[in-house]
C-alpha cells in the first residue's frame, strides 16, 4: 500500500516514513504544495497524510485539488491546530481523519490502516477471493487454511491483483504501485515479470488455481479466467 506523506518538517516526515515503512507501506514524502499537487497529479495513493501548513500553500488547497479531481485517496490530517472549528474545517473540507500533534506513530500507523480498510476494503479485515483469504491487519493470506509465505512485495502485487480483479493492469500501473517514485530508476519492466512469475509459482504449488492471466500487448489480468 502507497502512502503520500505531506509535511513540511522533514524530521517529522522521515520519521513518519521510517515506522510507516516498517508496517510494510511504501511512502513517498513531499515537503511543499507544489510538490504535492504535481505528486497527487501523477500519482494514486492509498492514503495520503496532510499537514495543513504548508510554506508554499495550504493543505486545504490539496484537499480540493482531490475533489477537483475525483480522486478517491484516504486522507489523514496531521496539525498543531487543535480546536475545534480547525477539526472541523478540515473533516467538512474532505478529509477522513484529523490527528493532532504531537501525536504517537503507531497512533497515526492505525488511523492510516483503518482509513485504508474503510476506502478500500468497505471497513473490513478480511479479504476473500476463491480460496484466498487475506487477513489485513497482519497482512498474511491463507490458501485452504494454510499460510501462504510471501515477500513484501509478492503480498502487495497479489493484494493489489485481488482488489483489482477481472481489470487488465499494465505493467507501469503495477510498478508504480510496488516501487512508487523508484519505478523510474528502472530500465526496463523485467523486474515485475520476475515478482510475477515467482508469485504464481507459489500459489500453484500451495494449491491456488492460475489466476495470473497475461494480456499480450496491455499487461495482466487478475481473474477465474483469461
Amino acid at each position: 500500500m502507497k502512502v503520500l506523506i505531506i509535511e513540511d518538517e522533514k524530521a517529522l516526515s522521515e520519521s513518519i516514513a521510517t515506522y510507516l515503512n516498517s508496517e510494510q507501506y511504501l511512502c513517498e514524502v513531499a515537503e511543499n504544495f507544489q510538490t504535492a499537487s504535481a505528486k497527487i497529479g501523477q500519482y494514486e495513493y492509498a492514503c495520503i497524510i496532510l499537514d495543513i501548513n504548508l510554506p508554499d500553500g495550504s493543505g486545504l488547497e490539496i484537499l480540493k485539488e482531490l475533489k477537483t479531481h475525483k480522486k478517491s485517496e484516504g486522507v489523514l490530517i496531521i496539525s498543531a491546530r487543535n480546536s475545534l472549528d480547525d477539526r472541523l474545517n478540515g473533516l467538512n473540507s474532505g478529509a477522513d481523519d484529523y490527528l493532532t500533534k504531537p501525536f504517537h506513530l503507531s497512533e497515526l500507523a492505525a488511523r492510516v490502516a483503518a482509513i485504508i480498510r474503510r476506502k478500500s476494503f468497505d471497513g473490513n479485515n478480511s479479504l476473500r477471493f476463491e480460496e484466498l483469504e487475506f487477513d489485513l491487519s497482519t497482512k498474511t493470506v491463507h490458501i485452504k487454511q494454510h499460510p501462504l509465505e510471501l515477500t513484501r512485495k509478492e503480498y502487495d502485487l497479489l493484494l493489489y491483483f485481488v482488489s483489482n480483479k477481472n481489470k487488465v493492469i499494465n505493467k507501469s500501473a503495477i510498478a508504480e504501485h510496488l516501487w512508487g517514485d523508484n519505478m523510474d530508476m528502472a530500465d526496463s519492466y523485467d523486474f515485475i515479470y520476475t515478482h510475477i512469475k515467482n508469485l504464481r509459482k507459489k500459489l500453484i504449488q500451495a494449491g491456488a488455481r492460475d489466476y495470473v492471466h497475461s494480456v499480450y500487448g496491455m499487461g495482466y489480468k487478475f481473474s477465474k479466467r483469461s
